[in-house]
């Protein structure tokens, strides 16, 4: 049997075709166009999204027995606001996950509403891209669209939707919406009711592993995919990545160093840090996890090499970085504002330390310190609510950098494991649709037979001790800039 995953992206969508093994037997990509219609601003057609899903899975298949696909899965880029009307047809187009339009809904919702009270219903404080604020933001300035809202839906699930005719989602990817009762795994009432729409409105709710129905008729004709293969639910993307890189169970981590930066902590029970710091979002194999969420990662290097130095040598450029440990510099990573810990929008990324004998492989490698303390100061956060961490396994096109993971792992006092194939949300979601379909037991033993470390980073003492002493420094930096970052926006 094979069983596909479709990771939904924000730049394009890329299916992956899983033997029953493990092994990737094939995979493909398509983009779409990203809009911003006004600045800060981030939109996509969910039309897109199914013309380019459609056109992969057909190629995908090409090669293969196509009647031997037993199972569909999904990661799926998050918290982005999909509304249908009574003919399930696209309202509007999608408002993702990196739009900034919400912030007066935000404040609404953090200050008048209040924090203790949202962290009561949801578990989470509010932020920009969740899609809760986003509904408040279609009520007050798109009243007619909002008065046609039939059902409310996220970007992966009406990929699922258009395969299966069910309004499906999962409890992952619904955390991110300010909507779920986290703890209680269904939809909150009371934030319902604060954002005037009604649980018919809602889609129903699955495990990530559950099939929500079969492949359409139709649509099996025409990808000559049989009408039995089952349309599993499928993860929000940090979710699928985590099952992907066998960070299900307890006590298990995942460091992502994709365009944004995660530090993704499983867990078997429901924890929430007392100033909300982290999300605390239902896991993929059934249980939970705690998430740090930084805005810019990978992307804080992209800029630096890209756009200041003018370099596409990105690997060159870190070769030139001597002694790590005794750097000067200190970059602050927030070049979209920041979420986890701080939730400041009005955060900038910012130098600091320079002096006349500062070279630019200083200031390359402040950037990809700077990121590891920001993911530290997560980290940091879990440590106080009991979580002890001894090891991480780090996926996202950073991880692809040998200098960064070695950063990382002494940064953090982690040993960071490197896996065989780092397929991220797409094989998650293979991984899921298996579990589905009967090939594994649970989303663990997927994970157990499947994943497989071949590599590992250790901190060295001395380089953890210099820093510790580092980091110490780079957590004064913020607050000491948090009042100047308000007056200068």
């Amino acid at each position: 049997m094979y069983f596909i995953g479709v990771d939904l992206g924000t730049s394009a969508v890329k299916l992956l075709l899983m033997e029953e093994s493990g092994k990737i037997a094939a995979s493909v990509s398509r983009e779409y166009p990203l809009y911003f219609p006004h600045p800060g601003w981030s939109e996509q057609k969910p039309e897109d999204w199914w013309e380019a899903v459609m056109d992969g899975l057909k190629e995908l298949v090409s090669g293969v027995d196509a009647s031997q696909v037993a199972g569909i899965s999904f990661g799926g880029q998050m918290h982005g606001l999909v509304i249908l009307d009574e003919d399930d047809k696209v309202i509007r187009p999608a408002i993702l996950w990196n739009d900034g339009r919400t912030q007066k809904e935000v404040d609404y919702l953090n200050n008048e509403i209040g924090k203790d009270r949202l962290s009561a219903y949801t578990a989470n404080i509010a932020f920009a891209g969740f899609t809760a604020p986003k509904l408040l933001w279609v009520k007050k300035n798109e009243p007619e669209n909002f008065a046609r809202i039939k059902k409310i839906m996220l970007p992966k699930d009406y990929i699922a939707y258009k395969l299966s005719g069910c309004h499906c989602c999962d409890y992952s990817d619904a955390s991110g919406m300010l909507l779920l009762d986290v703890k209680n795994r269904c939809w909150s009432k009371e934030m319902l009711e604060i954002c005037d729409v009604t649980e018919e409105q809602m889609p129903k709710l699955f495990e990530s592993y559950e099939a929500v129905g079969t492949l359409k008729p139709e649509l099996a004709g025409e990808l000559g995919i049989p009408a039995s293969c089952k349309i599993v639910a499928g993860a929000g993307d940090n979710a699928a990545a985590a099952v992907g890189t066998g960070t299900v169970g307890d006590g298990r981590c995942n460091i992502s160093l994709g365009t944004s930066g995660t530090i993704f902590i499983s867990s078997r029970d429901f924890s929430v840090d007392e100033h909300n710091a982290l999300h605390a979002f239902a896991h993929a194999d059934g249980h939970y996890h705690l998430m740090g969420c930084m805005l810019s990662a990978a992307s804080c290097n992209k800029w630096w090499m890209d756009e200041i130095i003018g370099t596409k040598e990105y690997a060159a450029e870190q070769a030139k970085i001597g002694k790590l440990g005794d750097n000067h510099v200190y970059f602050l990573p927030y070049l979209m504002g920041e979420r986890s810990p701080h939730n400041n929008p009005d955060a900038r990324g910012t130098f600091i330390g320079m002096t006349m004998d500062t070279t630019r492989s200083d200031m390359t490698q402040a950037v990809l310190e700077g990121v590891a303390f920001a993911i530290r100061d997560s980290l940091e956060v879990a440590k106080k609510l009991g979580i002890r961490i001894e090891r991480t396994k780090i996926c996202g096109g950073g991880a692809k950098s040998p200098l960064w993971k070695k950063i990382i792992a002494n940064v953090l006092n982690l040993k960071v494991d490197v896996i065989e194939s780092e397929e991220g949300p797409g094989l998650g979601g293979a991984m899921l649709a298996a579990v589905a379909c009967g090939v594994y037991a649970s989303v663990e033993e997927a994970a157990e037979k499947i994943v497989r470390v071949v590599d590992t980073i250790e901190p060295d003492t001395e380089l953890v001790e210099k820093y510790e002493a580092r980091y110490q420094k780079f957590a004064r930096i913020y607050p000491t800039m948090k009042e100047l970052f308000s007056e200068i926006q």
